[in-house]
């Protein structure tokens, strides 16, 4: 994919004396501040050399923030993420789940967001696991991988959980047992709906006290949104599906279409009316505002796994399964290389030195100058 025209870090930049505005906590500030210096010289970098002999060229690299927020921080670790899921997977069918927060508990979302997105994540998983269960609909211990989300398309706060889980579950004796229909049919959206709202609710009324009971009323005044999709077509198809949202930030740089002076304009899917496409503009102040809202709380886990998917479960049980139901045929792929030479696409990049945020040394500066004019 061909870079960027446009960075969430020049809105960043360009605004950077009054950022402290438009947080709601030091922690957001900071994370701007990282996201603002990424790959530049502010935080330092190294000069690598191709190691191809017809090649040997120099490249000058900044250092990258590695923050889970950043936009141009995610492609290599979702692409690891990817492996290490595929290595994982059951020959059997998978749904894709989604649990959504009605726009009622935004309020709290604000000023509790460990408190509200930890209860959507244990309330998601106890209500996979109460009906995987129960023997109407399953009889089975089952597995979850669950990955928050906070935003909408316009940046405004929207909490959900997109969920994979298997088609099926380990009974009490150790055998595997397929979801109902041969793995067509999980279990009844409506009524994973009502107990979702009355779970989370009870446990909201335990952990947030006083609250008026007008409230906890406007709650049970609507539907809360659980959504199934139907199975995958294939197990090989799971793992690229959930690697689209695991590393997805609340906007790519690929969404801004242009920055103006104090705004900024960016895609938006409406999703309401299939996916149709327009533009949005808003000022330079309410795009970072919007952007800080979905600044996770320091040290928050926003990808868990659960079931017989948790790391202490399926180092024992996944192995055992594969064996049973069958190994999956996956794509072949490229060893992970993400240093390799730009410009003869052959050589590795090996580093010859470092610097901080003062830059490289002089020589290097004439070194990189005579390389880009004997090119040129």
């Amino acid at each position: 994919m061909a870079p960027a025209t446009y960075e969430v870090a020049q809105v960043l930049e360009r605004n950077r004396e009054s950022l402290a505005d438009y947080c709601a906590n030091t922690w957001q500030l900071r994370i701007l501040h990282a996201l603002r210096k990424c790959r530049t010289a502010a935080l330092g970098g190294h000069i690598d050399r191709c190691n191809n002999p017809s090649c040997g060229r120099l490249h000058l690299s900044y250092n990258s923030c590695r923050n889970r927020h950043c936009p141009k921080c995610q492609g290599h670790k979702r692409e690891a993420w990817i492996r290490a899921r595929e290595e994982e997977l059951l020959k059997v069918p998978y749904f894709h789940v989604v649990f959504t927060l009605p726009s009622e508990l935004n309020r709290l979302c604000l000023y509790e967001p460990k408190l509200i997105y930890g209860l959507l994540f244990k309330t998601a998983w106890q209500v996979i696991k109460g009906f995987s269960s129960n023997p109407k609909f399953l009889g089975a211990n089952p597995g979850m991988i669950a990955i928050l989300h906070t935003w909408g398309q316009n940046l405004s706060l929207h909490p959900h959980l997109h969920c994979i889980v298997p088609g099926g579950g380990i009974t009490q004796s150790g055998t595997w047992k397929p979801a109902r229909n041969k793995g067509k049919y999980l279990f009844p959206v409506k009524a994973m709906s009502k107990v979702f709202r009355a779970r989370f609710v009870a446990a909201l009324r335990k952990e947030v006290q006083p609250q008026n009971a007008r409230f906890y009323e406007s709650l049970f005044k609507q539907n809360w949104v659980v959504y199934c999709k139907r199975p995958f077509l294939g197990p090989s198809q799971v793992v690229e599906y959930l690697g689209r949202y695991t590393h997805k930030i609340a906007i790519s740089n690929h969404r801004i279409k242009n920055l103006q002076e104090n705004t900024v304009t960016f895609s938006v899917k409406d999703y309401r009316h299939g996916g149709k496409k327009s533009l949005m503009q808003l000022a330079d102040n309410e795009f970072i505002r919007r952007f800080a809202l979905h600044v996770l709380p320091k040290g928050f886990v926003r990808i868990r796994h659960y079931g017989i998917l948790s790391s202490y479960h399926k180092k024992n049980m996944i192995p055992g399964l594969q064996e049973i139901l069958g190994t999956v045929n996956l794509p072949e792929r490229p060893p992970l290389q993400h240093r390799i030479c730009p410009a003869c696409k052959k050589g590795k990049l090996i580093t010859i030195t470092t610097f901080m945020a003062r830059g490289p040394p002089k020589h290097w500066i004439d070194a990189l100058k005579n390389q880009e004019n004997k090119y040129q």
